[in-house]
């Protein structure tokens, strides 16, 4: 409900402001009218009359900055012809002020629609590729129930360094969640590098370490191509699972991360520490060999991870949101449920206020009556059939 309200007042709000730029160009030539009525014949308003086409360039289109300069010139031109002072030098001089001013207002929404149209064209092309690197996963891999988020620190954005990928392999189900350092198409570029390093090695190594050990080098090599780390925006911080076949093992590398949550079906928690604190992928090559620690992922129970755009969430007093301390003893019925409440929650928190993206990646086992009604299901197809 503090969500729909909140947007709600902002849409309200933006709306307003649309519509108060929309008349200021007339508020403003109708006060350079009435000044001029109220005031002698030496004293001018052309200033205010100036004031409109340039107000009018940022935010109208080419026609209605022509419009708006037009009927400031006629304006003016009208005054001055009904003063009879319009053969003198300083209304010849204020009229030519005035045209000037409207012709630069047409170079200026000229100048800003072509920004516009490269920021568009720059947004649609990398909105693009992102999304071609970081699709939203099937809510169904290899027996588990899986739910993925991206929340972007602008709304109309969805360019940054934050990833996840499921992966179904022969060894179980695999996953990443991970935040490059930057943003922009660097960002986007390193992205790439680990999840497709992350396909390929998720189907191809037998233990989750030598997964990390394979984007380690994926990254060393890109860093080495470019020229250094920094081309590569540095490093990598993430988290990797495995859930292996038939098993309710749960494995888990932390390179850095923000750790993640074990959430059981009566509402207990569990913060998934590493017993061994490792450096971040693109740091630690050759540094010590990763250790995978492991969980029990029982029936009903779900595995959260996320990147540090939601434990860096704050709220109009600066305070951090804690996942652990929010979700400990809730109940969510799967893990799209858990996402869109989790979402929700921090949104309330930062009162719609965001500074960093964030990457939410859920996957959780079925709970029994989960598994027989999807039994029940099958046989009951396999009879129609």
């Amino acid at each position: 409900m503090g969500k729909r309200d909140g947007r709600r007042r902002g849409a309200a709000g933006n709306a307003r402001s649309r519509r108060f730029v929309r008349v200021l160009p007339a508020l403003m030539l109708c006060a350079g009218v009435v000044f001029d009525l109220v005031t002698p014949p030496q004293v001018t308003a052309v200033p205010l009359f100036a004031a409109a086409p340039l107000i009018a360039a940022p935010f109208f289109s080419l026609a209605g900055t022509v419009r708006v300069g037009v009927v400031a010139v006629l304006l003016v031109l009208a005054i001055r012809i009904s003063d009879g002072v319009l053969a003198k030098v300083v209304p010849v001089t204020d009229l030519l002020t005035l045209v000037t001013v409207a012709v630069l207002a047409l170079v200026i929404n000229s100048v800003v629609r072509r920004g516009n149209e490269q920021l568009a064209s720059a947004r649609v092309i990398a909105e693009t590729a992102m999304r071609a690197v970081l699709p939203t996963p099937e809510d169904r891999i290899g027996g588990l129930l899986v739910a993925a988020r991206y929340e972007a620190a602008q709304a109309d954005e969805f360019v940054g360094g934050d990833l996840y990928a499921v992966a179904d392999t022969p060894y179980g189900v695999r996953l990443v969640v991970g935040d490059v350092r930057g943003k922009g198409l660097d960002a986007v570029a390193a992205v790439a590098v680990v999840i497709g390093a992350f396909r390929e090695a998720a189907e191809q190594e037998m233990s989750l370490e030598g997964v990390a050990q394979r984007l380690e080098r994926a990254l060393a090599r890109e860093s080495s191509r470019r020229g250094g780390l920094d081309s590569m925006e540095g490093f990598v911080t993430a988290v990797l699972a495995e859930i292996p076949v038939g098993s309710d093992t749960l494995r888990v590398v932390n390179r850095g991360h923000p750790e993640p949550l074990l959430l059981h079906a009566d509402g207990v928690l569990e913060v998934l520490a590493p017993t061994v604190p490792a450096l971040p992928l693109g740091m630690g090559l050759g540094a010590q060999p990763d250790r995978s620690d492991e969980w029990t992922l029982p029936a009903g129970a779900m595995f959260l991870a996320f990147t540090d755009g939601l434990t860096e969430a704050r709220d109009a007093k600066g305070v951090f949101y804690d996942p652990a301390a929010r979700l400990r003893g809730r109940l969510f019925p799967g893990p799209d449920e858990l996402l869109s409440a989790l979402t929700d929650d921090v949104r309330l928190h930062t009162g719609g206020r965001s500074t960093d993206d964030l990457a939410l990646l859920a996957v959780g086992r079925p709970a029994r009556g989960q598994q027989e009604r999807r039994r029940t299901v099958k046989i009951v197809r396999r009879d129609s059939e």
